[in-house]
């Protein structure tokens, strides 16, 4: 952690102040990514994919 912290140019309380900021970013990213997910609907994902010409693909998207 010392030489990690060291890499990043802060202390190492700095360092673990980060981590902590980040690990609670992502736990609260992704309960709010469940909740969005739980009013998502298959039928109007499907409804909206259908609106997606069937086309090949451009030679510069592949």
């Amino acid at each position: 952690m010392q030489e990690l912290a060291k890499q990043d140019g802060i202390s190492i309380d700095q360092f673990v102040a980060t981590a902590v900021a980040e690990k609670i970013a992502a736990l609260t990213t992704e309960v709010y990514l469940g909740e969005l997910a739980k009013r998502g609907s298959r039928e109007k994902y499907d409804a909206v994919l259908a609106k997606v010409p069937d086309i090949e693909t451009e030679s510069y998207d592949r």
